[in-house]
């Protein structure tokens, strides 16, 4: 099988550290951000036209959602204009692109998993920011993946954010905080490294469009904290909480849990269940 040339950009990143392993038998070259900037086109052009890769990964967006609610120019910037311009380099230089979205496309208001087809209807500027990505993608793109994923954590942590959800919760019991949980939000926690076993899988594939790409089952945001802790075999001070007294910034999706309906058709490898995923986690972590 040849390897293919690809150019993976926040190589750094939490998903892009699984990708740079899972890939790392391909022609690979990592881009990290700020040396790459995908916000400035000019650069973004002249360095990917140096590359000529065979697909461009893009793994770049402003994630931390409250802020988006305040900073709502620069998420667009980063997370639909930027992405607009990444997607005409990529056409003319005749590459595919894989770029990443949310869950947060949706309202929430399903009473089951989304599947692709499914209208999106985001409820805050990030969202919204999102979504936006993902139309020009799809306007200006005839090769592309574009895949919804929900949740992520991977063992390089959240560059963008501080820390993923698990990280967060062990930081805050390991500080001896009490943590207040929302419990009315639910969600498909997603491992990074599975995610990028799928996408090692897709991107040999010429069946371009949109996936949804989670592990398997649904949880609440506090029912995912309660089994980082069982599976830790310690208690956490942990109060279940609504989203109106968490008091966020921005609107979550009360539902928001994708089915993975084009992958399974696909045939591509079927994810794990979401507590495997992280019993597996914490015991690469040397928790377990």
């Amino acid at each position: 099988m040849f390897a293919m040339k690809i150019a993976l950009i926040g190589a750094d990143g939490q998903l892009g550290s699984d990708l740079l392993r899972t890939l790392r038998d391909e022609r690979l070259t990592p881009l990290y951000y700020p040396d790459f900037d995908i916000t400035r086109p000019a650069e973004t052009r002249s360095v990917l036209s140096g590359l000529r890769p065979d697909v461009v990964i893009n793994t770049a967006a402003f994630h931390r959602v409250d802020d988006c609610e305040d900073l709502v120019e620069e998420a667009f910037r980063v997370n639909a204009f930027a992405v607009r311009e990444l997607a005409r380099i990529c056409r003319d230089l005749e590459a595919t692109l894989v770029h990443f979205s949310t869950d947060y496309v949706f309202d929430g208001r399903s009473s089951r998993p989304y599947v692709e087809e499914d209208p999106p209807q985001p409820l805050s500027a990030y969202g919204a920011s999102k979504l936006a990505g993902e139309y020009f993608v799809r306007a200006v793109c005839e090769k592309y993946f574009l895949v919804r994923t929900c949740g992520l954590f991977g063992l390089a942590g959240c560059l963008g954010k501080g820390r993923n959800f698990v990280e967060t919760m062990l930081f805050y019991a390991e500080a001896g905080r009490p943590l207040r949980v929302v419990n009315d939000q639910w969600v498909t926690p997603t491992s990074c490294e599975e995610l990028a076993a799928r996408l090692a899988e897709l991107i040999r594939t010429d069946r371009y469009g949109l996936y949804h790409m989670t592990n398997e089952g649904r949880c609440t945001w506090f029912e995912f904290a309660s089994a980082i802790f069982e599976l830790l075999g310690r208690p956490g001070k942990i109060t279940a909480v609504d989203s109106a007294s968490f008091g966020a910034k921005a609107r979550r999706p009360a539902f928001s849990v994708l089915e993975n309906k084009q992958a399974k058709a696909l045939g591509l490898a079927n994810f794990s269940e979401w507590r495997e995923a992280l019993r597996d986690y914490l015991r690469k972590r040397g928790l377990i």
